[in-house]
């Protein structure tokens, strides 16, 4: 079964190109990505901090059943265009992919679908394919699943908090 989230590494290049087609409306998607309730849901993840502005910063963090910290990352916010762009960084603690750079584009296509658009800048190639030597596409693919499915249950239950 193809994954629905591509994820395009050419080689010898430091970046990716990531791509998602959504059943939902833009604004709906960008929600999913700045508010902290569905963000926790479809992540799966607690959201310490999350200031959806230029400058802002956020802070994940995520726990096994007996409370110790298995995933934790965090960044700034440099660019914050509602339903249209975020701009950011991304860290992971105590990995070794260092700080990469993260261009999330939000695209609408009709009024009931969207796509987001990801490119994702590490230091280096070799950074990049260490990345990529992790179940990374079929986790994000997951994630995105997990995303339509918790903003789909919303949408029936008449969630309207959009932005």
């Amino acid at each position: 079964m193809a994954l629905k989230t591509k994820v395009d590494a050419k080689d010898g290049q430091n970046d990716l190109l990531i791509t998602r087609s959504f059943d939902l409306p833009v604004e709906l998607l960008f929600e999913a990505y700045i508010n902290p309730e569905i963000v926790e849901q479809w992540m799966g993840t607690k959201v310490l901090t999350l200031e959806n502005k230029r400058h802002g910063s956020w802070h994940f963090q995520t726990f096994d059943p007996n409370g110790n910290i298995v995933f934790e990352a965090n960044g700034v916010i440099h660019e914050f265009s509602p339903n249209l762009r975020i701009i950011r960084t991304f860290e992971m603690e105590n990995a070794p992919f260092g700080v990469q750079l993260e261009f999330l584009e939000f695209e609408k296509v009709t009024t009931d679908t969207s796509r987001l658009n990801m490119h994702i800048v590490y230091r280096s190639v070799e950074q990049r394919d260490r990345m990529l030597q992790l179940p990374f596409a079929k986790g994000l693919n997951m994630a995105h699943n997990r995303l339509e499915e918790v903003v789909n249950q919303l949408k029936i239950k008449g969630y309207e908090k959009v932005k």
